[in-house]
Formats: C-alpha cells, sequence, structure tokens
C-alpha cells in the first residue's frame, strides 16, 4: 500500500497535487477499442489486412479464460461444429458465473473484421440457438461499423449471453455505498431498488430506513442491504413489478445487493465494519454534484483505496446544478484520482456505450474508476447506471471460487437476530465451503476460547428460502432455540473438522497512515479483520520506539476484552480518533480452549 495515502486520512490532500496518471478516459468504440493501428502485413490466415493507410481498431488478444469470447462469423455451421460451440459457450459461461459476452466479427488475435449485414444476422441466429440449447437469453448490447478493407459496409456486435435462473443460482455482486452525509445514497437506492423517482424531498429513500431515529433526522445510522436484479435479458427486476424480495429472486439472474453505508463521520465505525465485513465486490462512492468532495467523502475514499475495494464514482444533485458547477465537481474529482496517492485514471460516462465499455474496462483493470453524473429527482443518466450494473462481470473468476468451496466450511456472524416462531438467526457471509440445511457446526470462541455445537435448521439468501450456500455468498442463518446470548459479532461458525485456533495476542505489519503524533507502544486502537471489531493495545513495535505517518512497522496487538479467530495474511484496518492504518496479520499466537482468561489478563 503507498503511504500516500495518508494524504486522505489526514486532509492535506492537495486537489491540483500530483502528476496526472494518463488522462480521463473516452469510453468509446466496441470493448474499449483502440483507434491506433493494428497489426501490419500478413496475418496467420495468409491474407494481407494492411493494404489500407490506417489499419482498422483492434482488441487485446482474446484470453483463454474469463467470460468473453471472440467469433469471427458463426455461418450455418455442421452439427459437429455446432456441438462443439455450446461447449465452448458453456465453459465461457461458467467463467462468467452465469453470464458471457460474445463479440461477433472479431477474429482470435483482436483484429476487427466485422460482417456484412447478411452474416451477421445469421452468425446472431446461430448465437441464439447455442444460447438456447445451454438455457440462457441473448441481448445485443451495441452494434459498431468498422473501417475494413472492404466497399461493403461491415459491423461488430456485442452480445450478453446470461442464463436463465436455476434454483437460485444467479450471480449475485455486493456493493457497498460509500459517500458524505446528505449526498443521496439512500435516495438513489430507493430510487433503484423501487423504480419510482425522488419528490425531491427524500420519499425514495424512506422505505430503506431502519429505525425511527432515521426517518427522522433522514440519515442512516445502521448498515441496509437492498436488491437490484436483472433478467436473463438484461432487463431490471425490482419492487415496482414483484411485490417480495423472494419474487425478485425467482424472476433473476443476476442480483445487486446494495451495502447502505453511514454517511455521519460519527458513525464511521458502522461504515468501516461494513466494508471489512461484508466483503462487497465493489464500492460506489456518491459526491453531491452541488458540494463536491466534501466531509467525509475523502476519507471514504481513503478507506476503499486502502481495503483494495474497486470503486466507481456517481455525481449525484445534478438537476440542483447549472451544467458548469457539475463539470467542475467532475475536474475535481478527476484531479483528486490522478494524484499519486489514488493513482486512477477516470472514465467519465455519458452515453450508453460508454456505460458498457466502463463495465468492462472496470472489471479488467483496477485503475480504471468509471464517473456517472445523474439525478434521482428527473432520473438523468439513471439508465446508464443501470446498463452498467445489468453488465459488470463478477470480479472474481470461477477457478478461485472452486478453490473456496472445496474447503472446509467457514461462516462470519456480523449479525444477530430473534425473529418470532423461527428463534435465533444470524447473518453473515459464507468465507469458504458449502452449507447445507442440517449441517452441524461450531461457533466461537466465547470468552473462555470455547467453541459450541450447533445445528442450521434453514437458510435465507436475499430474503428468499434456499438449500445451499456457497463460498462467496451472504445469507441469514436460523439456529432454532439455540441461546443467543451466547452469541456476538465477530465470532465463526466452522466444520468441527476444523479444529479452529484462536488468540489474544497477534502480530501484524502495518503502515500508519495517518496519526497526529507518535504511535507508541501502550497506544490503545479499535482493530478490524474481517468481522473482528476489539480494541487491542499496542505491546511492542519490533525494530523502532514509536511510528509517524507513512512509516511502516511490525507490531503486536493484544486483545482488551476476549480471544478472536484470526488467519495469517488477513487484512486489517485500526483506527482511534483522527488515528488510521492498514495492513495484515502476520502471526497469531494461538491458545487453546481454558487459557483465554488467563491470556486475557483475567
Amino acid at each position: 500500500m503507498d503511504s500516500r495515502v495518508s494524504e486522505l486520512f489526514g486532509g492535506c490532500c492537495r486537489p491540483g497535487g500530483g502528476p496526472a496518471v494518463g488522462g480521463t478516459l473516452k469510453a468509446r468504440g466496441a470493448g474499449g477499442s483502440s483507434s491506433c493501428g493494428g497489426p501490419k502485413g500478413k496475418k496467420k490466415n495468409g491474407r494481407n489486412r494492411g493494404s489500407k493507410a490506417n489499419n482498422p481498431p483492434y482488441l487485446p488478444p482474446e484470453a483463454e479464460d474469463g467470460n468473453i469470447e471472440y467469433k469471427l462469423k458463426l455461418v450455418n455451421p455442421s452439427q459437429y461444429r455446432f456441438e462443439h460451440l455450446v461447449t465452448q459457450m458453456k465453459w465461457r459461461l461458467q467463467e462468467g458465473r452465469g453470464e458471457a459476452v460474445y463479440q461477433i466479427g472479431v477474429e482470435d488475435n483482436g483484429l476487427l473484421v466485422g460482417l456484412a449485414e447478411e452474416e451477421m444476422r445469421a452468425s446472431l441466429k446461430t448465437l441464439h440457438r447455442m444460447a438456447e440449447k445451454v438455457g440462457a437469453d441473448i441481448t445485443v448490447l451495441r452494434e459498431r461499423e468498422v473501417d475494413y478493407d472492404s466497399d461493403m459496409p461491415r459491423k461488430i456486435t456485442e452480445v450478453l449471453v446470461r442464463k436463465v435462473p436455476d434454483n437460485q443460482q444467479f450471480l449475485d455482486l455486493r456493493v457497498a455505498v460509500l459517500g458524505n452525509v446528505d449526498s443521496g445514497k439512500s435516495t438513489l437506492l430507493g430510487v433503484l431498488t423501487q423504480g419510482e423517482l425522488d419528490n425531491g424531498r427524500g420519499r425514495a429513500r424512506l422505505n430503506l430506513f431502519r429505525h425511527l431515529h432515521e426517518i427522522q433526522s433522514g440519515r442512516t445510522s445502521s448498515i441496509s442491504f437492498e436488491i437490484l436484479g436483472f433478467n436473463s435479458k438484461g432487463e431490471v427486476v425490482n419492487y415496482s413489478d414483484s411485490r417480495t424480495a423472494e419474487e425478485i429472486c425467482e424472476s433473476s439472474s443476476k442480483m445487486i445487493t446494495f451495502i447502505d453505508l453511514a454517511g455521519h463521520h460519527k458513525y464511521l465505525h458502522t461504515t468501516i465494519f461494513g466494508l471489512t465485513s461484508y466483503c462487497p465486490d465493489c464500492a460506489l462512492l456518491l459526491v453531491s454534484a452541488n458540494t463536491g468532495i466534501a466531509g467525509t467523502t475523502r476519507e471514504h475514499l481513503g478507506l476503499a483505496l486502502a481495503l483494495k475495494v474497486p470503486f466507481f464514482i456517481v455525481v449525484s444533485k445534478v438537476d440542483l446544478c447549472a451544467k458548469t458547477t457539475v463539470e467542475r465537481t467532475v475536474r475535481q474529482l478527476e484531479r483528486v484520482l490522478k494524484q499519486p496517492g489514488c493513482h486512477k485514471v477516470p472514465m467519465l460516462v455519458i452515453s450508453e456505450d460508454d456505460a458498457v465499455t466502463a463495465a468492462q474496462q472496470f472489471a479488467q483493470s483496477p485503475n480504471v474508476t468509471p464517473i456517472f453524473t445523474l439525478s434521482s429527482v428527473s432520473g438523468e443518466s439513471l439508465d446508464l447506471l443501470k446498463v452498467f450494473l445489468n453488465i459488470l462481470p463478477p470480479l472474481t473468476n470461477s477457478k478461485e471460487q472452486e478453490e473456496l468451496m472445496q474447503q472446509l466450511t467457514e461462516f462470519q456472524v456480523d449479525e444477530i437476530y430473534t425473529v418470532p416462531e423461527v428463534g435465533t438467526v444470524v447473518g453473515g457471509t459464507l468465507s469458504s465451503g458449502i452449507c447445507r440445511e442440517g449441517d452441524q457446526l461450531v461457533v466461537g470462541p466465547t470468552d473462555d476460547g470455547c467453541f459450541l455445537e450447533l445445528r442450521v435448521c434453514s437458510i435465507q439468501r436475499n430474503r428468499s428460502a434456499c438449500r445451499v450456500l456457497r463460498a462467496g455468498q451472504a445469507a441469514t442463518l436460523a439456529l432454532g432455540d439455540f441461546d443467543r446470548a451466547l452469541l456476538r459479532k465477530g465470532m465463526v461458525m466452522v466444520s468441527p473438522e476444523m479444529n479452529p485456533t484462536i488468540c489474544s495476542v497477534f502480530e501484524a505489519e502495518i503502515v500508519l497512515l495517518f496519526h497526529a503524533t507518535t504511535f507508541r507502544r501502550g497506544f490503545q486502537v479499535t482493530v478490524h479483520v474481517g468481522n473482528v471489531r476489539q480494541t487491542a493495545v499496542v505491546e511492542k513495535i519490533h525494530a523502532k520506539d514509536k511510528l509517524r505517518t507513512g512509516e511502516k512497522a511490525v507490531v503486536r496487538f493484544r486483545f482488551l476484552k476476549h480471544p478472536e479467530y484470526l488467519k495469517v495474511g488477513a487484512k486489517l484496518l485500526f483506527r482511534e480518533g483522527v488515528t488510521k492504518g492498514i495492513g495484515h496479520v502476520t502471526d497469531v499466537q494461538a491458545i487453546a480452549a481454558g487459557e483465554a482468561q488467563a491470556n486475557m489478563g483475567f
């Protein structure tokens, strides 16, 4: 982690400082293709395609992994060839966890050759037959004419292939929503999930609040979850068409789960817990057009950078401002993103074609940051954000997912409820393995370092019943009559075979992002590691007596209240007032059950 991220936490980040990291991307063309010349001279098939002065644009060569497939043409394939193409589509859908993108009229080396109208029509017909064979639908994302060595107009077509939902195995992406208080986070989510524009006075956000004081103040203080679905044809599925969350899940092939986090500084601990515990795939940073980068915006941006969560930006409330004010806010964002501490490449999205390209570039490059400008009142450019979310592919590949599923079960406990006629219910994320109804697990650690046996009675995912939970998915688990008083946030439910280790003392390699004076032995901080959140004291700073802002060191921490389950390599974030630090766990001093109280000093 670049220590210059500390500038975002210390408030000393200068809008105009730092060299630009490239220019603002203009998202144009199919798949973000370059307009520079392609390979010259003879190609692998022996034909000379370099006869024109301006060579045609090209894409990066086709990758064997991933969910993007190039096809020059699919005209009247033989039965053997058709079966091979279907098998290939199954592989791409598996790589994209249920969705794939086909570029028709493109060679394997990325050259944009294009097809005549008749050939393109025949190719799309074949693609439709292939999709039907695997239980999927196709949607044409965009078409583009290419300047190729031909007198006839030629086109390339980009097509989204998405599986029809089957047994709730829809693609699920989690998006954390960040931004300063009053920037319009809850209002935007209300508009997206309810399907109705706001009245300018916050009506759209009322359904999202969980507490009376949130309704009265209009400010989010807790973490809430909202869902937005897309069916196999790419159409929006929300509460305007469905009465319940279960109906949305049944109709959707892809689900976006928004994690609405608090914007006020006094609820910063809640926001950090949401980012570290709920494992979002990416973050949406909301910036009000009329105030620009203000309040906690800079701090939220720093948190996303420190935790390496990819993010995109939405500039809201453009209906309240003149065009020049919106442009000034966008320029301010571009300057901050290009600074050395951020090292991002802004991509301004102003058309549907831009939105498609932005989704693909965002998934392929961690440095690309799309910027949307929209209004939740007038609905201006709201459709561009929906297109982006619809096209956005999974940011983890299927191989990583399979490796996690083969490991033993580990479920992080983030929320605890008591539901009438159901009993104790816990919410959280399955970090590894597979969890089924009826599974016997152990939960802990308790204050004395023990793990207690329990049984999973039922599972709900996105508020609808689910029989099997897979690694990376968030859900709620019903535990029947298990005593709620024995549970707390930060616990884990694991397979009994795992023999989990617990610790009260651990070491971490850290970078001190910001501290007003010097960071010394005896300093107390709140430590966040995954779903763990507890006060710890600094016992030792190896090789140093003290730390200043931007310095690195290996530090030994001791939890003050009770032992925790930690894994070596886990990301760590600590805070105390204006003090912020980031790092990863390098060593844990494991203790056995029964020894915990002695080690905690009880």
